[in-house]
């Protein structure tokens, strides 16, 4: 099984390092990094990804992983990444994102119709690409899994491992990673949190938000 991952400067370290954990200890998985060119990627932490393939040398892939992160905007807006996205995702068993990495798949026209979730603050922006919001941690609709976000990707992974090698093999890889979260907040969603926590986080994002609605609004609108 291929599983490729579309990196791109500006991704979320954990959308992908993630999933990648995981979706690796498929028996028979090979995982192939894919950037628009051979050069280091730099995710939103700092740290570089080397790709393994471009996109003009990735083979037809069975599963598709777009990861997010603000660098989402340039591949929104790059003819040749949606070109590769679109063409990939039309073939692909699976086509799957974690966090913002699902407006890729929206921009690539992967989403229209579908059951779809993504990072909360995002996530009623879904419906500007078709596809129908749904609000839950892991969203599978066919052979479309999308993950809400940034941590959000480590149980999308897990599902996905268990969709493809089945129960055990997911227990196993679970145990293996000892993954049993016990976080010391209660506070992973915007409903579980003091009005002030909310607020901090929204000032935090507003300035993103204003340039991204309009983003949404243009490529729609382009679409339309």
């Amino acid at each position: 099984m291929k599983i490729g991952f579309v990196l791109f400067d500006g991704l979320t370290q954990l959308d992908f390092t993630g999933p990648l954990q995981f979706l690796s200890r498929i028996p028979d998985a090979q995982t192939l990094l894919i950037a628009k060119s051979d050069r280091p990627v730099r995710t939103d932490c700092g740290p570089f990804i080397l790709p393994t393939h471009t996109l003009d040398t990735a083979p037809d892939l069975d599963l598709l992983c777009v990861p997010g992160g603000f660098g989402v905007d340039a591949v929104m807006q790059d003819p040749a990444q949606i070109d590769f996205v679109r063409r990939q995702g039309e073939q692909a068993h699976y086509v799957t994102s974690v966090c913002t990495g699902a407006f890729i798949l929206g921009a690539a026209g992967l989403l229209k119709g579908v059951r779809a979730t993504t990072h909360w603050r995002y996530h009623t922006h879904l419906a500007a690409f078709d596809a129908i919001p749904v609000e839950a941690r892991v969203v599978h609709d066919g052979r479309v899994i999308t993950g809400g976000g940034v941590t959000a990707g480590i149980d999308f992974a897990l599902s996905v491992v268990r969709e493809i090698a089945g129960e055990d093999l997911a227990a196993a890889v679970q145990l293996g990673l000892e993954y049993d979260p016990a976080p010391p907040l209660n506070a992973g969603r915007p409903d579980q949190v003091t009005p002030a926590v909310r607020d901090a986080v929204e000032a935090r994002f507003a300035p993103r938000m204003k340039s991204f609605e309009t983003l949404v609004t243009q490529l729609t609108a382009q679409s339309g």
